[in-house]
Order: structure tokens, then sequence, then C-alpha cells
């Protein structure tokens, strides 16, 4: 990795009027030599050579990322502190010099690139690279001199999202105020596995991970799971309510015999992440409706609103947290299950939300202090005969907790242009359907109290 591709790359070196000039190699030796850390390096002074060979940062395939004005650009970081831009193998010198041409791409009056504030290393601004370095050998150092660009950035990103706006309106007069705003759909570029090494306190622990599959870590999936179409039908009407972060739990059953986990039941919480005071009472009355129904915890699910159904680096933690807990004290192997359900991110296909099952498997001991490896679970969805009374009554319960919320979807507004949000939830709760057809008259009850809290 980090090796120089064959051939004769074209090498890019404007960065723009604002380019931070990368020193060379002479002039950084030179720099370094008389003046050592215990003298203030400048701003231009601090480049992808000074972090390298001060290792907060390792040359590598795909680490570096650019995310402009919903457009993706990715990048490898070389030996020498270069930036080789994937799609073309083209060559930058320095961060603001990839940035600026990439940018120009996308919107040609872009004059510079914000480098530091834009390229990302393995998920995080190299601007905070820089202030770690500087908090290391300069703390006397002025953080405003690594901080101002990092507010340029999003101040100018969010202008031009509203420049976007403003154009929609009046392309087409009316439709501006029903749209749901995509300000929010910033996306989080997921990162791999093997990107992430061992755990920094510094990474941003809602950094998406990408799954890996069982048999790319030399495994086979020690579990079979079968998935009722209920469970998934109150799991996504839950998820679409709001556009804050929801979470709940699944019942089921697990046979040793057979290795199967069965997931019977969704338990959704009615509260708020951040509600610590009613959250022991949430869990209590779910506990209390799972023995009452004979079933045991099994897994949990949790939404993404906007954004990809991938787990982050917290939620890798969290469903680690949650297999030890279900392992109990005894050891005996009891899977847990974790599903993220991502309603409103634009990049799934069609109305449908993207539902994914996920496991954690350990680190391995000679890496103790690496991250779980997010892993896909292959699930058997079973079609249930017909909407029971208790879903449907849950469901109830979830308008009515929900139904004055600030954070309540709008379902009048639009998805896109051709569809509502009630259109949006009605379509992707469809691929859910039981097999007694009469369920599709039985929600409408469900969709009119819904239309109701508008």
């Amino acid at each position: 990795m980090g090796s120089e591709p064959p051939g004769s790359p074209q090498v890019v070196e404007d960065g723009g009027e604002e380019d931070e000039e990368e020193l060379s190699g002479g002039e950084e030796a030179e720099f370094r030599s008389s003046s050592g850390r215990g003298s203030l390096l400048t701003r231009r002074g601090i480049t992808l050579r000074v972090l390298l060979k001060d290792g907060l940062v390792e040359p590598g395939d795909g680490v570096l990322a650019i995310h402009y004005l919903g457009k993706n650009f990715v990048g490898d970081l070389l030996n020498d502190g270069k930036i080789r831009w994937v799609e073309t193998g083209q060559i930058f010198n320095s961060p603001s010099a990839w940035a600026t041409h990439c940018k120009r791409l996308v919107n040609p009056a872009k004059k510079s690139g914000c480098g530091w504030a834009s390229v990302r290393y393995r998920g995080q601004k190299l601007a905070q690279y820089k202030t770690t370095w500087l908090h290391k050998y300069q703390p006397s150092a002025d953080m405003s001199m690594v901080s101002e660009e990092d507010d340029d950035e999003d101040e100018e990103e969010g202008k031009a999202v509203m420049q976007a706006d403003e154009k929609n309106k009046n392309n087409k007069p009316g439709l501006h105020d029903v749209m749901v705003s995509r300000r929010a759909d910033r996306e989080r570029i997921p990162v791999r596995y093997c990107s992430l090494g061992t755990r920094d306190a510094a990474r941003d622990p809602h950094t998406l991970v990408e799954l890996s599959a069982f048999s790319a870590i030399n495994r086979f999936q020690p579990f079979n799971v079968a998935v009722s179409s209920n469970v998934l039908l109150l799991m996504d009407f839950h998820c679409h309510l709001t556009t804050s972060e929801v979470v709940g739990y699944l019942g089921g059953r697990w046979d040793t015999n057979t290795q199967l986990l069965t997931v019977l039941r969704a338990f959704p919480c009615r509260t708020r992440l951040a509600d610590r005071d009613t959250a022991s009472a949430v869990e209590e009355e779910i506990c209390q409706n799972l023995f009452m129904r004979g079933l045991s915890l099994v897994g949990w699910y949790h939404s993404h609103p906007r954004g990809p159904a991938l787990p982050s680096l917290q939620d890798i933690d969290s469903q680690m947290d949650h297999q030890l807990r279900l392992q109990g004290s005894n050891n005996g192997f009891q899977p847990c299950l974790g599903i993220i359900c991502g309603p409103y991110y634009h990049g799934n296909q069609g109305v449908a939300s993207t539902i994914t099952p996920f496991w954690v498997v350990p680190p391995p001991e000679q890496r103790p202090n690496d991250y779980g490896i997010p892993v896909a679970v292959e699930v058997t969805y079973v079609q249930d005969n017909f909407l029971t009374s208790d879903v449907l009554n849950e469901m109830m319960l979830l308008v009515d907790y929900y139904k004055t919320a600030p954070d309540l979807v709008q379902f009048n507004q639009y998805w896109c242009p051709e569809t509502t949000m009630m259109d949006k939830i009605k379509g992707s709760l469809s691929c859910h359907a039981p097999k007694d057809q009469a369920y599709s008259q039985i929600l409408e009850h469900v969709y009119s109290q819904l239309s109701n809290t508008q």
C-alpha cells in the first residue's frame, strides 16, 4: 500500500489562491533543523509529510476522502505525503491541491479547496490531526491557525445548500415548501474495517464502518436467524415516525439444538435516547412483556434516520456489550442480533427502508485494543399469516407518543417530487406485508391517525 502507480501519472500542484503550499523535502529538513519542535511551525510548515514522519498518519489505499455537495472522492495517501486520486490515478502534492481540483469538477467557480478541513483521513478531518500534532509538540501554539478554515468550509457548504434550495424554489414554485430538507443528509462516508487499526480516542465515534462477510474473516456464521415479517413491519414503522434516532428490543427464542435464533416480536422503546429517567421504566415494561409472552431477549434495533444503515464505532461497541450480557455468567453461547434501519437515506433503492442485520466478532486475542469486527448476518424472513392485534396496538401507542413531538415526520411533505412521506411509509411497510391482504385496510386506520397529527 502507498506505492506509486505504474506509468507517469499527472502531478497536480495547483491548490487555488489559498493553497497551503507544501514544503519541499530540503526546505522541510532545513526548517526542522533550524527551528526544532521548540519553535512554532507556521500553518504552512505542518504538512502531510510532517504527520507521516511523526506517526500521526500512515500511508494507505483509500484512507483519504472528500465529500462535497453530494459527491464523494477517495484518495490514497502515498509514502512521500502526496495524494493519489483513486478514480484517475492523478497525483496531488497537497490536500488543498486535491480538494480544489475535486471541488472545481463539481463547482467550476470554486477558487480554493480548504484542503485540511475538506479532506478526511480514516473518517477524521486532517485539520484535527494537525491540531493533535500541535497539542503534542507545540502546546503553546495558537489553535486558531488550524481551526479557522474548518469553520469556513462548513459555512461555505451551508451557503451552497441554501443556494440550491433557493434555485429549487425558483424552478418549482410551491414544491420547496413541502420537500423534505436534505441539509441533514450530509453523508457520513463509511470506512473499511481494515483501515481502522487500534482504538483511537480522537476518532469520531459516529464513524460508519462497512460490514464484512463471515467468509472474509475465514469464519462460518455460527447460528441461523429467522425473522418474522411483523417484526420488520413494526420496527420499520417506528423508525419512520421521527427524524431522530430510535431504539427498540427484539424478543424471540434460541434453540441450542438447531442453533436457530427466531425473532418473533419487536418492542419499541417509547422514550428519548437522552432521557435516562424514563429509560429504566420503559425497559422494565419490555422485560415484563417478554416474560408474559414466554419470549427471551434476543437482540435490539435502532435507526439511522437519514444515513446509511451501517454500524458506527459506537454501535459496534454497544453490540459487543449486548452480546456479552446475553452470553451470561455461565459462558453458554447465545447470539444477540443487532439490526439497523435506514428509512430516509436517499441512497436507498426506492421507497423501502434499508434494514441491516449485523453481529460483531471480537478482535483477535493478539490485538485486544482493536475494534470488534462488524459482520453481515444472513437472515431468513418469514411471512406472517396476518397482522396481530398486539402489533397494531403497539403502532397506535407509537402514534400517540410521537404525535406532539417536534421531530415528528411531516407526512404531507414530499420524499421526492412524485412521492409524499405518507406514500413512502406505505410503500416501505408493504414490503413486510402478511399473507392476509386485509392488513392494508387495517393499516389505513393507523395512517389516518398519522394524518391527523399534522
